[in-house]
């Protein structure tokens, strides 16, 4: 991939309109501020749909992604919604696959429902950030509150919404994927997604835990979606961001007796000892002794693992799948399936109460998700730069966070 200097520019909302400068009057009869300007980390990519596939997915549609530094300016700030001043925001492997290129089709890599649209897509999806406005209809936060933020926006309307498997809303909208994301210096955001965690915040450190909320919830619905249960072995393959933390979450949320981890990165595997009782390369686990595991946790997109695993679990036994690879999956223990009634679930999301148990698991010290920090990058410029070495994130780091502003 080649790098791309991109020079500051100006770029109209995703609605197309102008922007007005000029101040207007609510109806409550306070004046509107003018449009605000901030740096944004944006992906550009070539559509193209592959032609033999009907459906196809995001990493059969954009090809030839690159990132680069813009400039933006806000529109003008919606009734339900919220202007942040972004302080931290997380890298997610998500982030990674959108700017991986196939090295022969030039097709990216990420499978996540994803729209990038002619202008790019602002990126970033996890962070934590100050309110400097809010819209009229927002109640639940003032100007001066430090939030931090859901990126699943759901409708509150669709089947699944009025069920409550907010998770699974038909017209949902991923932050940073189909909507406009978080690595930006201020984001005009739905105030529904916004927690307010001002009373957490005494320090820098307080910051840095709360902007990786997101992974941690994610984490925590996969524990949950699993019937993870007291005394449960737990098998986690993947010792990224969100393994290690289904590996903290299992214990201190669901009382698992043990967690092994199989991770083939030895910097992560490594790592993972903090967190996990036995930690496995993926050959020296499958030549290990057999185990009896409960509850398997795939978070490295590796599907294969499932399949030689699947002999390892134990009658009742669950495997629950977290990372997308776009990737086929095969079984060959069918048989050893139905017998011991292991059952296999897709996980997505982290809504439906996961952000305040997270919030307070941290709260009451008995939860710390900003330990997977290994890196902080400064600012917009340095993370972009960073993408370009894309292989850093994985085998030097686990939780990569980007400091976008001083907290004050």
């Amino acid at each position: 991939m080649n790098k791309v200097f991109a020079e500051p520019s100006f770029v109209l909302p995703d609605s197309g309109a102008v922007t007005d400068i000029h101040p207007k009057r609510r109806f409550d009869d306070t004046p509107e501020p003018l449009p605000v300007q901030s740096k944004v980390l944006v992906v550009n990519a070539d559509h193209a749909p592959m032609e033999s596939v009907a459906v196809p997915g995001p990493h059969q549609i954009y090809r030839n992604a690159q990132v680069s530094v813009k400039t933006r300016i806000s529109q003008r700030l919606q009734p339900n919604e919220i202007r942040v001043e972004m302080l931290y925001a997380g890298v997610c492997g998500t982030d990674t696959h959108l700017l991986t290129n196939h090295s022969e089709t030039g097709y990216i890599s990420c499978s996540a429902p994803c729209q990038i649209p002619p202008r790019g897509r602002v990126m970033g999806h996890e962070g934590v950030g100050r309110v400097i406005q809010v819209g009229p209809h927002i109640h639940h936060v003032k100007p001066g509150d430090y939030v931090t933020l859901e990126s699943i926006v759901v409708c509150h309307s669709c089947k699944p919404c009025k069920a409550g498997k907010f998770n699974q809303c038909i017209n949902a909208k991923l932050l940073g994927l189909e909507k406009d994301g978080v690595f930006s210096g201020i984001v005009d955001i739905p105030g529904m997604i916004a927690h307010d965690i001002t009373a957490l915040i005494k320090s820098e450190e307080d910051l840095q835990a709360l902007a990786c909320i997101e992974p941690a919830s994610v984490a925590y619905v996969a524990c949950r979606n699993a019937n993870m249960m007291p005394g449960d072995v737990v098998l986690i393959f993947g010792a990224g961001p969100i393994g290690i933390l289904s590996a903290m979450i299992s214990k201190a949320a669901f009382g698992a007796s043990q967690v092994h981890i199989v991770e083939p990165v030895p910097f992560r595997r490594q790592f993972a000892r903090k967190w996990a009782d036995y930690v496995y390369s993926q050959a020296a686990f499958f030549e290990s002794d057999p185990l009896q595991i409960d509850i398997v946790l795939e978070a490295s997109g590796a599907l294969e693992n499932i399949n030689c695993a699947l002999p390892k679990i134990k009658p009742n036994g669950s495997i629950v799948l977290l990372a997308r690879s776009g990737g086929a999956f095969s079984i060959d223990h069918v048989d050893h399936m139905i017998t011991n009634e292991i059952s296999i679930s897709g996980s997505r999301g982290h809504l439906g109460g996961a952000f305040s148990r997270i919030l307070a698991l941290y709260e009451h010290g008995k939860l710390s998700p900003g330990s997977i920090v290994t890196n902080i990058i400064q600012g917009l410029d340095q993370l972009c730069e960073l993408f370009y070495e894309k292989e850093r994130i994985l085998n030097e780091n686990c939780k990569v966070l980007v400091k976008i502003k001083d907290y004050i």
